[in-house]
């Protein structure tokens, strides 16, 4: 599993988790589609995890509370956190769709390390400041981006390094 990302808040609140639900909540009304018990197990294991989540992983977890929530209902309501910006896709090297939380979280990037998977979380303030400069130039408003920086951690980079002496 990729690493732990980096959080201004180690733990959802319960009020923070209550405003997300309701977002949700809002979000299922205006598309049309049912409020579950299932996609609220989902939501909630979800925004109590720190970690960048494939659908697969997610599943696993969801399954621990809800033996009954299949792959298929995991994917869709990811898909629907998604739509509702409560979720982004996160792409890395590996091809695997993974989705970390965005709900109260501030812009931040990833650095990838394309030898073993991990991944480092970073905040750049010129990067915001670069996209609102770009979409000002191209006469857009900018509502969100994404970064990934790709290269060998330092563990790899000291591993080959020994490996070839």
């Amino acid at each position: 599993m990729l690493q732990k990302r980096i959080d201004d808040h180690a733990i959802i609140s319960p009020e923070s988790m209550r405003e997300a639900e309701d977002i949700f909540h809002t979000h299922l009304k205006r598309v049309g589609l049912k409020l579950t018990d299932q996609r609220d197990t989902i939501l909630c294991t979800f925004l109590e995890t720190r970690a960048h989540l494939s659908t697969d992983e997610l599943h696993g977890l969801v399954k621990k509370k809800d033996a009954r929530i299949g792959i298929t209902t995991v994917y869709r309501t990811l898909k629907l956190l998604a739509a509702c910006g409560l979720a982004s896709e996160v792409a890395f090297h590996d091809g695997v769709a993974r989705f970390e939380h965005q709900y109260n979280r501030r812009s931040h990037h990833h650095m990838v390390c394309t030898a073993c998977g991990s991944s480092v979380e970073f905040f750049s303030p010129e990067i915001g400041r670069l996209e609102q400069e770009i979409g000002r130039k191209h006469h857009y408003f900018t509502t969100r981006h994404t970064f990934q920086i790709y290269g060998i951690c330092e563990n790899c980079r000291r591993k080959s390094s020994s490996r070839t002496a």
